[in-house]
C-alpha cells in the first residue's frame, strides 16, 4: 500500500522495495586505548575514532554488497593522523587481507590508521577550520553493481 516502506517477503520479514538510500550521522564515539600490555609486541597503534569505528563496521559488513560507509572527522584530522577516517563497504575485509592486515589486531591495538593505510580506505581531506561533529554518511544501493 501507499506510504509502506516495504512488504511482506517470505518467512515473515520485511522487504525494503523503493531506490538507493542515503543515511547521514553525527555524533562521536569514544574509544578505550589498549594498555602497552594489551597491545602486545608492537605496542599501542594510531588512529582515531571515525577510522575505528569504520573498522568496526567493515567488520560487519563482511559480503554485503551495496553498502558503504564513510566515518569521518568534520574537522579534517582524525585522532593524531593526517587522515579524516575512512571509507568501508562489504570488500573491505577481502581487501585488508589480500594485502596482509589482521583486522582482529587492528581493533586490539586501536591501529585502525595503519589498517586502512595499508587497505587503501582512508579518507584524507586535510585541515578543513571547522569541527562540528565526527559524520558518518552511509550509502545503500538497490543496485550493488551501482556504488
Amino acid at each position: 500500500g501507499g506510504g509502506e516502506e516495504g512488504k511482506e517477503a517470505e518467512g515473515g520479514k520485511r522487504k525494503r522495495e523503493g531506490g538507493d538510500r542515503c543515511v547521514l550521522l553525527g555524533g562521536e564515539t569514544t574509544v578505550m586505548l589498549p594498555s602497552d600490555a594489551a597491545a602486545g609486541s608492537k605496542g599501542p597503534g594510531k588512529g582515531g575514532r571515525a577510522s575505528h569505528l569504520a573498522l568496526l563496521v567493515a567488520k560487519e559488513l563482511e559480503g554485503v554488497e551495496g553498502w558503504t560507509l564513510l566515518c569521518g572527522a568534520t574537522d579534517g584530522q582524525d585522532g593524531p593522523t593526517d587522515a579524516a577516517g575512512a571509507f568501508v563497504d562489504g570488500g573491505t575485509m577481502r581487501r585488508a587481507r589480500e594485502k596482509g592486515c589482521d583486522a582482529h589486531e587492528a581493533v586490539t591495538r586501536c591501529d585502525s590508521y595503519g589498517f586502512f593505510a595499508e587497505e587503501g580506505g582512508l579518507y584524507k581531506i586535510g585541515l578543513t577550520g571547522t569541527n562540528v561533529m565526527d559524520m558518518h554518511v552511509l550509502l545503500v544501493s538497490s543496485k550493488p553493481e551501482t556504488l
